[in-house]
C-alpha cells in the first residue's frame, strides 16, 4: 500500500494482511484507525526507510509487523566453512 485508498481497498477486497510502504507516522496512525474500524480488521505490516532509531515510534502507532530491511541489506558474509585435510 501507498495510501490509505489503497488500503481500503484491501479491508474492502477482504485482504488477511497489508504492507504500508513508506508511511509517514501519522498516516500509519491514520491506517491503524481506519483498520481499527473495519469490520475484519487486516494485519498491517509497516516497511520503508525504517530503522532502527526510529522502530519505537513505529510500533507505538499500533502496526502488527515491522520490516527493517537495513538490518540486512549491508551484511557482509563471514566464511565460516571447515577444511579438513586427510593424511593417510
Amino acid at each position: 500500500m501507498e495510501n490509505l485508498s489503497e488500503l481500503r481497498q484491501a479491508i474492502d477486497a477482504g485482504a488477511d494482511i497489508a504492507m504500508l510502504d513508506e508511511f509517514s507516522l501519522q498516516a500509519l496512525r491514520d491506517a491503524v484507525a481506519l483498520n481499527a474500524q473495519a469490520a475484519k480488521p487486516l494485519k498491517l505490516e509497516a516497511s520503508g526507510g525504517i530503522t532502527t532509531a526510529i522502530i519505537r515510534e513505529i510500533a507505538e502507532t499500533g502496526v502488527d509487523f515491522i520490516s527493517v530491511g537495513s538490518i540486512t541489506k549491508h551484511v557482509h558474509a563471514v566464511d565460516l566453512s571447515m577444511r579438513f585435510e586427510w593424511k593417510t
